[in-house]
């Protein structure tokens, strides 16, 4: 006998991944409710595969910039070029782009409420949730039949409903978004992606400049707390010629270092997006699987409300780790090994040189996965990688 609640699901959290579920839920006919807090905007360089728009039907209007290429830049100063071929890094600004996702899934039927999610009381089979529309407005209670919490990397969500969800590593970032002058003398390039793999930038990830159109993002990360991300964006503008840019809007968030063992609480939550981890090691990449992971924690969800059966849960993070587990353990590894001083950063921007690297890179950036076709591609790379990084090849200065 079906439980009496007012929602069959509550997402928390109106991101990419959030907001897909809830639409994906939505058009399957249970009743839903997205749960978002007003004026957040994640740190985000905001690059998109060209197979996002694809799978979760996204109009190119979305996109306020194509990047054709990007620029690697050493501790050295040492500069690669890295073009994308007959493809692109697709641009988007968050700002517009969520909302643009929230307003979608809103209009698949989800009801949108803007509010701050305080308690989830998962203990029974209906789950009571309470949220303040105000910071220190009335507390409301709502019942539903299960919850994804897509509330970001340090969710409040999983911290209440999954055991050692506080505990995940995470790199700090933080970025500053950038009105582009009409006339740019500058060394910018508005179709290029520079990434910056200097230790004063960052000890331990990297720093960008990413092209938003009529903006710029320009931010960098570290899993160091005690980094200074403001001050070090500060010098990095100088050392760029772009400090006298005009600054739209500063944003600094966590971000996940890997996806977490557990996603759902055996009973009838799950979590999704950065709550579980699904932001790839060494690139930063997010939107992407956090749209997949959404929409993953929506079919499991879909399939615990048919059946009943909370084990249906299970399959959010048993399908995508299926599907992208293998390219996060590697890009895990490489980070380990590249990003831990200056000496190996130098190796990893000369490696980033050879066209094998490049090819095999912007194919799996393009497609989501390893690329299987040319196992002789990737033995070169194999003995390649373990010269450079011992250091028996010489580094160019």
């Amino acid at each position: 006998m079906r439980t009496q609640t007012e929602y069959d699901v509550i997402v928390v959290g109106g991101g990419p991944s959030g907001a897909t579920a809830a639409h994906d839920l939505a058009c399957a006919g249970y009743k839903v409710m997205l749960l978002d807090k007003a004026g957040r905007i994640k740190p985000c360089g905001g690059a998109v595969p060209p197979r996002l728009l694809k799978d979760f039907d996204i109009p190119q209007t979305m996109l306020v910039a194509h990047a054709k290429s990007a620029r690697i830049i050493a501790p050295s100063n040492k500069k690669v070029m890295m073009p994308v071929g007959d493809g692109y890094v697709g641009m988007v600004d968050r700002d517009s782009f969520d909302e643009w996702l929230r307003n979608r899934a809103a209009e698949a039927g989800a009801t949108r409420v803007t509010g701050k999610c305080e308690t989830v009381d998962d203990s029974a089979a209906v789950v009571k949730l309470s949220y303040r529309s105000e910071r220190n407005g009335p507390l409301h209670t709502v019942t539903t039949r299960s919850v994804i919490g897509a509330d970001g990397a340090r969710s409040s969500v999983a911290a209440q409903c999954l055991k050692n969800a506080e505990r995940v590593k995470c790199v700090y970032a933080y970025h500053e978004i950038v009105e582009v002058p009409d006339n740019v003398t500058e060394d910018y390039d508005p179709t290029r992606c520079d990434v910056y793999y200097q230790g004063h930038l960052s000890p331990d990830f990297y720093a960008w400049i990413f092209p938003h159109g009529k903006t710029a993002s320009i931010g960098l990360g570290s899993a160091d707390k005690g980094f200074p991300l403001r001050e070090t964006t500060r010098l990095m503008r100088e050392q760029t010629g772009l400090s006298h840019w005009k600054t739209l809007r500063r944003e600094g968030a966590p971000i996940p270092l890997k996806p977490l063992k557990r996603w759902d609480n055996g009973r009838n939550v799950v979590v999704a997006g950065d709550a579980a981890g699904v932001v790839a090691p060494s690139s930063g990449e997010g939107i992407y699987y956090a749209m997949t992971a959404g929409r993953m924690s929506a079919d499991a969800v879909a399939a615990f409300l048919k059946s009943g059966n909370p084990s249906a849960l299970r399959l959010a993070r048993k399908s995508f780790m299926k599907a992208h587990g293998r390219v996060f353990w590697i890009l895990g590894i490489m980070q380990y090994f590249w990003y831990k001083n200056d000496k190996r950063r130098e190796r990893f921007v000369k490696m980033c040189e050879d066209p094998d690297v490049q090819r095999l890179t912007w194919e799996a950036y393009m497609n989501k996965q390893l690329v299987r076709r040319d196992p002789m591609a990737h033995l070169r790379i194999f003995f390649k990688d373990l010269g450079h990084l011992f250091g028996l090849k010489p580094v160019e200065r």
